[in-house]
């Protein structure tokens, strides 16, 4: 039984010396080529239509983390295939911790780029990796619907594969394409939120939840949003561009 634990261990100890160590970034013309592959996933229809789960998928774990923090609780997480989602918890039906789990989600894949950016501005691009592997392995606990499940799972396994085959050059790559993606995403899905709004489809967005609680106008979060999501891919984009000969 010892020689199982001790493998366990050792490869527990080799992921988290991956993890926190420091990798070579790649070369520029590689990392503007990342940052243009990113763009192109967003602004083009058919690709944007399949990486719009991994932004619904951070936009709900934003919403639940939020509801965590806050002291609410959590009761489950639903990604669905037209990617729209819905994370639900329990607690007060106002007050800050019933603003601050709505205000979250379009906020939350911006914060998440950032986070990611930072990292890769450290060296640490498997470490991006890593963290996703794990959050993503966190967040299947509180899924509560197949296709949310499925989807989790394959972004899951998709950059586990990458963290653990993968050569460092790719895994570089990956990490920094991931980075630009949810940086350069996150403004898109609060311009749809809004054009649903516009044509009376989204009477419950998170902005008029906000409007409700808050009783600001809900064209006032999404300008919030909007502002958020901008200014960190802005701050983003300096830290990963920062390194750049």
């Amino acid at each position: 039984m010892r020689l199982p634990l001790a493998n366990v261990g050792s490869t527990l100890g080799d992921i988290w010396n991956d993890a926190t160590g420091t990798q070579a970034a790649p070369a520029d013309a590689a990392i503007v080529a990342t940052a243009v592959l990113a763009i192109a996933i967003v602004l083009v229809p058919r690709a944007w239509s399949l990486a719009r789960n991994v932004v619904t998928i951070a936009h709900e774990g934003a919403h639940g983390v939020a509801a965590l923090l806050s002291g609410r609780q959590l009761t489950g997480i639903r990604v669905h295939s037209d990617t729209s989602g819905l994370a639900v918890s329990k607690g007060k039906p106002r007050g800050p911790g019933m603003i601050a789990t709505a205000a979250a989600g379009y906020i939350g894949p911006a914060l998440l780029g950032l986070l990611a950016a930072f990292l890769l501005s450290r060296g640490h691009a498997l470490g991006v990796l890593w963290l996703a592997v794990l959050l993503l392995g966190l967040l299947t606990l509180k899924i509560r619907n197949f296709y949310g499940l499925w989807a989790v799972l394959v972004a899951g396994f998709a950059v586990f594969a990458v963290s653990w085959w993968g050569n460092p050059d790719v895994q570089s790559l990956v990490a920094y394409t991931g980075a630009w993606f949810l940086l350069f995403a996150a403004p898109r899905p609060v311009l749809e939120m809004q054009a649903q709004r516009r044509r009376g489809r989204a009477p419950k967005s998170d902005a008029d939840v906000l409007a409700h609680l808050t009783h600001l106008p809900a064209l006032l979060w999404v300008g919030f949003f909007l502002l958020v999501t901008i200014g960190v891919a802005v701050l983003g984009t300096s830290l990963l561009i920062d390194g750049l000969r």
